[in-house]
C-alpha cells in the first residue's frame, strides 16, 4: 500500500480553518446531551455527507480529519473513540466500534517528526472492533471479523476470523 506524506507545516489557511471548525464542533458534541436532536446535528456537521444512516457516535470523540472518515449503515461507534483519520477512515455498514477504541490512518516520521505517514484503515461489513483496541494505519479489518479487546492490530484481519493481542494475532474463525 502506497503511503501519502504530508507536512502539517504547508498547512493552508483554509486547512488550517477547517480543522479549527471541526475541533470545536467536537468540542460542542461532546458537552451536548446524546440522543437529542441538537447532538444529532453536530455530528451531522461534523460528518456531513460521510456519515451513513441509522449509525450512531457516542460522546467523547476525539481526532482529526473528521471529512476524511466514511461511516456505513448502521453502524454503532461507541464513547472515547479516537479518529486520527489524515489517511482516511472507511467504517463499512453494521460495524460495531466499541468504547475507547483506536482508529489511527497515520502515524510521524522516525526522521523529521513533523511529517505524517498516511496510509487508510478500513473497517469492514459488520465487523467489530473491541474496547480499548488500536487500528494502526494500512489495515483492514475484514468483513464479520472481530478484534479483541485490548488488541493492537498491525497488520490486516481476514473476514471471519477473531485477533487478538499485542500485536494482534489470529485466534480462530467465526462460525
Amino acid at each position: 500500500m502506497q503511503a501519502t506524506i504530508v507536512d502539517p507545516r504547508n498547512t493552508t489557511p483554509e486547512e488550517h480553518a477547517e480543522y479549527v471548525r471541526q475541533a470545536q464542533v467536537v468540542f460542542k458534541m461532546n458537552h451536548t446531551m446524546p440522543y437529542t436532536d441538537e447532538y444529532n446535528a453536530l455530528v451531522k456537521e461534523l460528518f456531513g455527507e460521510g456519515l451513513g444512516e441509522g449509525s450512531t457516535v457516542m460522546p467523547g470523540l476525539t481526532g482529526v480529519c473528521f471529512d476524511r472518515v466514511k461511516i456505513g449503515k448502521g453502524v454503532m461507534i461507541m464513547n472515547n473513540c479516537l479518529m486520527m483519520s489524515r489517511g482516511g477512515i472507511t467504517i463499512d455498514d453494521g460495524a460495531m466500534i466499541a468504547a475507547n477504541a483506536q482508529l489511527i490512518s497515520n502515524n510521524h516520521d522516525l526522521h523529521d517528526r513533523q511529517l505524517l505517514i498516511c496510509k487508510p484503515v478500513h473497517i469492514g461489513k459488520n465487523a467489530w472492533v473491541g474496547a480499548s483496541a488500536t487500528i494502526l494505519p494500512g489495515v483492514t479489518v475484514g468483513d464479520n471479523a472481530v478484534v479483541a479487546a485490548g488488541a493492537v492490530v498491525t497488520k490486516d484481519v481476514a473476514p471471519n476470523t477473531i485477533v487478538g493481542g499485542n500485536p494482534a494475532k489470529f485466534i480462530k474463525n467465526v462460525d
